[in-house]
């Protein structure tokens, strides 16, 4: 579907209603106080004023209960169409439920809601996993492994460890890597991730080799954790492109973050609101039914990109981050060629 077929679509959806309403879509976020869920943000609301529906949104500040009631809320206030990124997947089941019994379409952003009638749009997390990983074993190919995972409440979770442990694998039952340790990281809290860092450093007596950790906020936590034990430089991984963990990527603190280009899954998030609301089937849809429910959805799997500092002028010739931004703090005499 292109850009002028979406326009044409919203156009029928609004005219089915009256010719002065707008298209109200409701945003459900988990928590917002993350980087890049601002990124998210500024996208769709752009592709939305293009589109010429009205924005609402709520923050659920990552907790379950309160999205619940905001989910309700948005629907009260007249969303016609619901974006959700899910704090838990299970907990706020009732609302959405009740939404899709109501015909207003839900469509699930970059976590997983299982459950029939729902849309999910994301990056292909598995091949993030399995982008994350590939770094660290390039880098490190034998060694004790750390795995620093995201929220157990997050199904995006364990689709990145399964990528992770698809590269990983076989080194793994040879004897080359040994995992002492594999923590998952409530809330995907970057202090959380610190600490179960911390306590894995303290039982191993330091022997970590590389880290795969799961996020880029999850890859701070474990930064921080390394520098109190001066071993920063060994093998992180991280994904996201926040511009901290790209500084630290051009620092040599973190091997990798996969970019998944957020400013493009918030304009396709508008997309396909508007697409659903006129009953259209969005461009790109595909069907995904790897969950734990094996339950078949719509769905929109975008490609990521891992970068390193061997690509980090990416990232710059995408206005993503300045130079300045990158660079800050580089030790030139071991800058990346995207900092010279």
């Amino acid at each position: 579907m292109t850009f002028k077929h979406t326009l044409g679509a919203l156009a029928l959806a609004l005219a089915a209603t009256g010719a002065s309403a707008q298209l109200t879509v409701g945003v459900s976020w988990s928590n917002f106080q993350e980087e890049r869920w601002k990124t998210d943000e500024a996208a769709m609301k752009a592709q939305l004023e293009k589109l010429g529906a009205k924005y609402i949104s709520a923050d659920a500040g990552g907790t379950p209960e309160k999205q619940l009631a905001d989910i309700e809320g948005l629907m009260a206030k007249g969303a016609k169409v619901l974006i959700v990124l899910a704090m838990d997947k299970d907990a706020i089941l009732p609302a959405v439920n009740k939404a899709t019994r109501q015909k207003i379409p839900v469509v699930a952003y970059d976590r997983l809601i299982e459950t029939p009638g729902v849309f999910y749009i994301t990056f292909d997390n598995k091949e993030v996993g399995r982008m994350q990983a590939r770094a660290v074993f390039k880098a490190k190919p034998k060694g004790n492994y750390v795995f620093i995972k995201g929220s157990p409440t997050d199904p995006n979770a364990n689709f990145l460890r399964a990528g992770q442990h698809e590269v990983v694998d076989a080194a793994v039952k040879k004897g080359d890597i040994k995992i002492v340790g594999d923590e998952y990281t409530d809330g995907w809290k970057p202090d959380v991730a610190q600490k179960n860092m911390e306590q894995i450093l303290t039982k191993t007596g330091g022997k970590v080799d590389a880290v795969v950790a799961s996020n880029d906020g999850t890859a701070g936590g474990v930064v921080a954790a390394l520098k109190a034990h001066n071993m920063v430089g060994i093998p992180v991984s991280g994904q996201d492109g926040d511009k901290a963990a790209l500084n630290r990527v051009a620092r040599g603190e973190q091997t990798v973050s996969v970019w998944k280009d957020s400013r493009e899954l918030g304009k396709v998030a508008g997309e396909v609101a508007a697409a659903l609301v006129a009953k259209k089937k969005p461009a790109r849809t595909t069907i995904f039914k790897d969950g734990s429910k094996k339950i078949p959805q719509q769905a929109i799997l975008l490609a990521p990109m891992p970068i390193t500092k061997a690509n980090l002028k990416a990232v710059i010739d995408a206005k993503w981050i300045t130079k300045e931004e990158l660079c800050a703090g580089v030790d030139k005499a071991k800058a990346p060629a995207a900092c010279k």
